[in-house]
């Protein structure tokens, strides 16, 4: 009986020791971290710093990364990013490229066309200026308009391109320079051609050598600048074209990338989770690829218009330009040597050199060019000048001046003027015809592109959402 009472109470204190062991592992349990300072674990904020320290741990996070779930929210954050930057960079691309056409159509090309108009009617205005000194005395109305409506049309382009140049950057323009020498040296040109005109009409002989002063200047400083100036407006047309026709490079590899990331995504978890199909990255590749395509088609379709309006509007206006240019040099060349009453040939070299030129430009014009009905019809026009300036030389040739006045500036059909005339009224059409052709393109090239930057952006999120849509129910499966 005695060792009753000593085994049960044996047996309690073990029973007791063993309650006490699992208490003391119960509370450890409860307790925070070990990482918590002995301060804090009567504190609920540090209770929170404690649990965060804890899942905030590298070993933790480095764990977490190689699981499943860490693999996956990677690569659904990774195909987010991907597919909202492509369609972000497209829409941005698109935007820059429009507002370059833009800028192009309404400023750039603009800009060229009125240096282009300023350098001819300074060149008409010089012929005219010279016409109109043969007559003698009071020269013809008609003349006397030509030269007026030149100088006119002239001064207005120079307000306008001084119109364009002001704002921030007009300190730095350098054609400021060309276009203050033009607004200078115009008055005294004129002043020398109306000093020459009050001369000839009271018949005094300075006249010629005060119009042979105003060709010189022209020839010489007007002229030169003024083609300078159309040069540089030319040549920023050209640039803004070529660099419109390069691909956009950078939204197409964006795109491609974007694209392989959905499709190795989609090869990954039929590997390891035996799906064949995943709807949502399949939504999210389908809608990339519609985006890829749409920017190579409306890129491709943008670009052959660029190269349209350089081959059919930009190159064939040039040409006509120069020779329209050319046309009136030659005049002037001619005109001045009746003035002049020149023998050394030095005209006769300059007109023949500028008609050579204009007759291979207008012989190599491609039959397949706009305005090509109007170049057919300059070439005769131009065959029958040079057999009329072949009668004013034969005239001359003889002592017979007013013959040669006559053939040079009569209003006859076989007279020189009627046929500078009708050439140059069809190399005007056809500069116009072939701007046109130009502004219509370019148009067409901007059209192109309209809704592929709103577009973009809706297929970028929208891809960005099925990567989501098609992520979240392999997550919910580790739940």
């Amino acid at each position: 009986m005695s060792d009753r009472p000593v085994e049960k109470s044996a047996h309690a204190a073990q029973t007791g020791e063993v309650d006490m062991t699992r208490t003391e592992q119960t509370t450890a349990e409860l307790r925070p971290s070990s990482a918590a300072e002995p301060g804090d674990r009567d504190n609920p904020s540090g209770l929170r710093v404690a649990f965060m320290r804890e899942h905030l741990d590298p070993a933790n996070l480095r764990s977490f990364a190689k699981s499943s779930p860490g693999r996956l929210i990677a690569v659904g954050l990774l195909l987010i990013t991907l597919c909202l930057a492509a369609g972000s960079v497209t829409a941005a691309t698109v935007s820059d490229r429009q507002q370059g056409l833009h800028v192009l159509l309404y400023v750039t090309e603009p800009d060229a066309y009125s240096a282009h108009r300023l350098y001819t009617s300074l060149s008409i205005a010089d012929a005219a200026a010279s016409t109109a000194f043969i007559a003698g005395g009071l020269e013809p109305q008609a003349v006397r308009d030509r030269y007026s409506q030149a100088m006119g049309e002239a001064a207005a382009e120079l307000v306008t391109q001084s119109d364009r140049a002001v704002g921030p950057d007009a300190a730095a323009d350098p054609d400021a320079r060309l276009r203050t020498g033009i607004i200078t040296g115009l008055p005294v040109y004129s002043g020398l051609v109306e000093t020459a005109r009050t001369n000839n009409r009271t018949g005094y002989p300075v006249g010629a050598a005060y119009l042979s002063e105003a060709s010189n200047q022209m020839q010489t400083t007007l002229l030169p600048m003024a083609e300078e100036l159309q040069t540089h407006r030319s040549a920023a047309v050209t640039d803004a074209q070529r660099s419109h026709v390069r691909p956009p490079w950078p939204a197409i590899v964006l795109l491609i990338l974007t694209l392989g990331a959905l499709v190795w995504v989609q090869r990954d978890l039929a590997r390891r989770w035996r799906r064949v199909l995943n709807p949502g990255l399949l939504l999210a590749s389908v809608g990339m690829l519609i985006l890829l395509a749409w920017t190579v088609i409306a890129g491709s379709v943008s670009a052959t218009s660029m190269i349209r309006a350089r081959d059919d509007g930009a190159v064939p206006s040039s040409r006509l330009t120069e020779s329209r240019i050319l046309a009136q040099q030659a005049r002037a060349a001619e005109t001045l040597k009746l003035v002049r009453r020149d023998a050394t040939g030095d005209y006769d070299r300059t007109f023949d050199a500028d008609i050579e030129r204009l007759a291979d430009l207008l012989g190599g014009y491609p039959g397949s060019a706009p305005a090509a009905a109007e170049v057919r019809n300059a070439v005769p026009a131009l065959a029958r000048w040079r057999v009329a300036h072949q009668h004013m030389n034969e005239a001359l040739a003889r002592g017979d001046f007013n013959s040669a006045a006559s053939v040079a500036t009569g209003a006859g059909s076989a007279d020189a003027t009627a046929q500078v005339s009708a050439l140059d009224h069809s190399l005007e059409q056809g500069i116009t015809e072939t701007r046109d052709t130009l502004r219509g393109d370019i148009s067409q090239a901007a059209r192109v592109l309209d809704f592929l930057g709103a577009g973009a952006m809706v297929l970028g999120i929208l891809a960005a959402g099925y990567v989501g849509l098609g992520i979240w129910p392999r997550l919910r499966e580790y739940r």
